[in-house]
């Protein structure tokens, strides 16, 4: 797995407290970081913009539930006649002293989280079994992990000898003047488009845990106002954006196409 590629240009991130800073003192004092928030809040963009603001090379890896050790690590591959050792994500990222960011980690395998206690503790070391390699972490190299609270239950929780030996932000959704903000700083949309959105995400959070599962995501509003910038109807446009996006059930979906309509005057 190669790292993302390096971006002269920073990804735009706008911050909502003192995420920027509390990630630059992690890093100076080589502490790992743990991001936990809802899906879509900006977790994954905000690292990839601390990446870049640092000029470190990132590893992500998408956490899955047939995520082993291994694919983190690395394995033995054959070819060319001859068996040879292929480092993982983790690995490089020790190796290059990049930035390694495992997005979702609590939906991985238990086994895997335990690779990472020697990295996340003032060991900082990563010890490879396979080729009786320990690889020490140089002072560039931080871990960041990250995972949506709302999803945890007996089984996809993060243990507490894991999760003490990280330092913790907490992400929500933005504030509505935030959030008008990154609308326009991702899309490119009119001040009075980006309200609208903001205002539509406000009523829809609000059934949460009532009708709807999951909250309508920063992103989600980012998808529907492209769509209305390029020309589409704003009303279509929020259905396939966000509508759809947050339930199978039709009755519900026209029930929150109603918000949309009164949104927009229709």
């Amino acid at each position: 797995m190669k790292p993302d590629t390096p971006n002269l240009d920073i990804p735009f991130y706008q911050p909502a407290a003192d995420e920027v800073e509390v990630f630059q003192h992690a890093w100076k004092n080589r502490l790992p970081l743990l991001i936990k928030g809802p899906t879509g809040c900006g977790k994954t963009r905000f690292v990839a913009h601390m990446a870049a603001r640092l000029g470190l090379p990132l590893f992500t890896v998408a956490c899955h539930d047939d995520l082993t050790a291994a694919d983190l690590v690395g394995r033995h591959l054959i070819g060319e006649g001859r068996t040879m050792w292929c480092d993982g994500p983790l690995t490089r990222a020790v190796r290059e002293g990049g930035i390694c960011y495992l997005d979702e980690v609590v939906e991985a395998r238990k086994d895997t989280t335990v690779v990472l206690h020697p990295l996340a503790d003032d060991r900082r070391i990563l010890p490879i079994d396979r080729t009786g390699e320990l690889i020490e972490a140089p002072p560039s190299f931080m871990l960041v992990v990250s995972y949506n609270p709302g999803y945890q239950n007996l089984l996809k929780g993060m243990k507490p000898s894991t999760r003490q030996r990280f330092i913790s932000l907490r992400f929500d959704f933005p504030r509505a003047e935030q959030e008008e903000a990154i609308l326009i700083g991702e899309s490119a949309c009119p001040p009075d488009l980006a309200r609208r959105l903001v205002a539509i995400a406000g009523a829809l959070r609000s059934l949460k845990d009532r009708d709807l599962e999951e909250s309508a995501s920063t992103r989600l509003l980012v998808y529907a106002a492209l769509l209305i910038k390029d020309g589409m109807d704003p009303v279509a446009a929020c259905r396939v954006g966000i509508v759809e996006a947050l339930t199978d059930d039709a009755d519900i979906a026209e029930g929150l196409m109603e918000v949309v309509s009164a949104t927009f005057g229709r």
